[in-house]
């Protein structure tokens, strides 16, 4: 199997006492083929200026993975079936909840792709909606989480009937 790395790096600044809470929860990831992504604990766990909202969250980080992965394998099981794809979009979202035990998870992610295709062969809603289902099934994030997953998408350039 294959293994994945990220670099997490943060550094408390010299006028920050630490022991007050006081503060920065900015930091960077770091990845192998080179990107720096700013991060940030969420501004709706810890007031700014002790977050930055500039900074990607571990919550949305969670939420882009799931539906990045979801996207990715959609693209892969629309050209095996012979569908172009023109465009993808989703705009997901997380949905925080306390449990039943007391902890704070993320209850539930809602994808919302809207894919559009194009080409001479053009999916049916059927077709559309088992690409949806086998990508789920296949995303190795979805399998990694208990969050539920929903999948509420739009479609142009389907075949008639």
């Amino acid at each position: 199997m294959s293994a994945y790395f990220a670099a997490v790096r943060w550094r408390r600044k010299p006028e920050e006492r630490f022991l007050d809470g006081r503060y920065s929860r900015a930091h960077e990831w770091a990845f192998d083929g080179g990107a720096r992504v700013p991060a940030s604990s969420s501004p709706h766990v810890v007031r700014q200026p002790f977050s930055d909202p500039a900074g990607v969250d571990p919550e949305e980080a969670l939420v882009a993975s799931l539906a990045s992965c979801h996207m990715l394998f959609v693209l892969d099981f629309a050209k095996q079936a012979g569908f172009v794809v023109d465009s993808y979009d989703d705009e997901a979202e997380g949905v925080m909840e306390t449990g039943p035990d007391g902890r704070v998870w993320m209850a539930r992610v809602t994808l919302k792709p809207h894919v559009v295709f194009a080409g001479d062969k053009r999916p049916r809603r059927a077709d559309v909606d088992a690409l949806h289902h086998r990508a789920h099934d296949a995303c190795y994030i979805a399998n990694s989480v208990r969050s539920e997953v929903r999948v509420e998408g739009g479609e142009d350039g389907l075949a008639e009937g």
